[in-house]
């Protein structure tokens, strides 16, 4: 905690969010709350809309030397937390206020902190391509604080996983799974050591996404 980047749980959210809130759902997910940040609020709306629970209450404002503020306006002590807030528009802006908020969540004592961005910053900057140029994509890493670990959710995908890590200059792990029959995992073991970790899975494809949420898990 917290988790800058769980691309498994915001794309449940997501997924939950197309479907229509029943009781069951709110009766899975009765720790949860949704915040958004100033990037795409009609986005977290209509999420907490399909989901049948109440947009949380933030406030963000700047002061006169433009430094953002961020103001968490109601309990999240052993919550769920989800914070809407993408890369796109005014990109550094939105890249701090997502850090302040996550910040403000994590010592008001959340249980966990997940990020939903659709457009993740300085994504493309991945790879020096001329003299002199940085590689802008590893300041995320510094960003939160060197406890990045790339996992991937089965051994096929160890070399896939490797390559980014080493690119990013992170750790890596990786889960063996043994399957009962196609789309049904048996048992599953992970490989290296992330607790307490920011661990993003990589994936190639996701079918029924049970490997994935497992992997999660």
């Amino acid at each position: 905690m917290p988790v800058l980047s769980d691309p498994v749980r915001a794309k449940a959210l997501i997924r939950l969010s197309l479907e229509k809130p029943s009781t069951l759902l709110q009766s899975r997910m009765p720790n949860i709350k949704v915040f958004s940040g100033t990037s795409h609020p009609d986005l977290a709306q209509r999420i907490v809309d399909r989901l049948g629970i109440d947009l949380g209450k933030v406030v963000t404002k700047k002061f006169s030397n433009l430094e953002t503020c961020v103001e968490i306006g109601e309990s999240v002590r052993g919550e769920d937390v989800y914070i809407v807030q993408s890369g796109s528009g005014e990109v550094n802006d939105n890249l701090m206020e997502l850090l302040i908020m996550i910040n403000a969540c994590k010592i008001a004592s959340a249980s966990r902190v997940t990020a939903v961005i659709p457009c993740f910053p300085y994504a493309r900057q991945d790879k020096k391509d001329k003299s002199r140029a940085p590689i802008s994509a590893k300041l995320r890493t510094l960003l939160n604080g060197g406890i990045v670990f790339i996992v991937s959710p089965d051994a096929g995908g160890a070399k896939r996983v490797t390559s980014i890590a080493d690119r990013l200059n992170v750790e890596f792990a990786l889960i063996h799974k043994e399957r009962k029959k196609a789309n049904e995992v048996a048992s599953m073991v992970l490989v290296g050591d992330v607790k307490d970790r920011v661990a993003i899975l990589v994936d190639d494809m996701a079918d029924t996404c049970g490997t994935i949420c497992h992997a999660a898990e």
